[in-house]
C-alpha cells in the first residue's frame, strides 16, 4: 500500500466482467427487466469477491496481484434464479466449475475476504425488493427476452475492482477504481 495514500476506508468488491458483445446483450435484457420493474442500472458482472473495506491504492495493488496468477476462465449459464435480497433479486445462475470457484477462491485468499455464505456464481440482471410474484415475472421476461440464454458460454479474461458501497441502492456512488487483464500462461 501506498503509506501516502490518505484515502478514506470504502467498501470495493472485484467483478469478472463478460466479453463485449456478451456484456450488450446482457445490459438488452437488463434493461428490459427495468423498465418492466424499475431498479438502477449497473454493469453486467459475476462477483468475484464481495463487499470488504479497504483503502483505494491497497485494493488496486492486490487486485494486481491477484489477477497476475489468473488465467482467463469460461463461464457457462445453466439458469435463471431469483433470491431473496435486493442484490440477488433476479440472475443468471453461472455453472460452479473448478475454474470458476477457484478464480474466486484465489481472489478472496489475496484480498483476506471470508464468505458468509458458499459461493454461488452469478450474474445478476436486476436488483431490487420485488415480491416473489413480481420475481418470479421478472425470471420468465428473461426467457421472453432473450431465449438463447442458458447455456451461454464465455470467457472471463478480464477482473475488475468497483467501489461498491452497498448501502447505496440508488447505485450513483459506484464506481469502476481499475481493470485488470487475465493472461493465459
Amino acid at each position: 500500500m501506498d503509506p501516502a495514500d490518505q484515502s478514506p476506508e470504502e467498501v470495493y468488491s472485484v467483478w469478472a466482467l463478460p466479453p463485449a458483445p456478451v456484456r450488450d446483450r446482457l445490459r438488452r435484457i437488463m434493461g428490459g427487466l427495468r423498465a418492466a420493474h424499475g431498479g438502477p442500472a449497473f454493469e453486467p458482472h459475476a462477483t468475484v469477491v464481495g463487499d470488504f473495506r479497504g483503502h483505494r491504492s491497497a485494493a488496486v495493488e492486490v487486485l494486481r496481484a491477484a489477477a497476475a496468477s489468473v488465467q482467463p476462465y469460461t463461464a457457462r449459464v445453466t439458469g435463471v434464479g431469483r433470491g431473496t435480497f435486493f442484490y440477488q433479486c433476479v440472475y443468471l445462475i453461472l455453472e460452479p466449475t473448478p475454474e470458476v470457484v477457484a478464480a474466486s477462491d484465489h481472489c478472496c485468499g489475496h484480498f483476506g475476504y471470508q464468505r458468509k455464505t458458499p459461493y454461488m456464481p452469478h450474474v445478476s440482471l436486476l436488483y431490487g425488493d420485488l415480491t416473489d410474484e413480481e420475481k418470479e415475472e421478472a425470471r420468465k421476461k428473461v426467457e421472453e427476452l432473450d431465449k438463447d440464454i442458458c447455456g451461454l458460454e464465455f470467457e472471463i479474461s478480464e477482473l475488475a475492482l468497483y467501489r461498491t458501497d452497498t448501502a447505496d441502492k440508488s447505485l450513483e456512488s459506484w464506481e469502476l477504481v481499475e481493470v485488470c487483464h487475465l493472461e493465459k500462461k
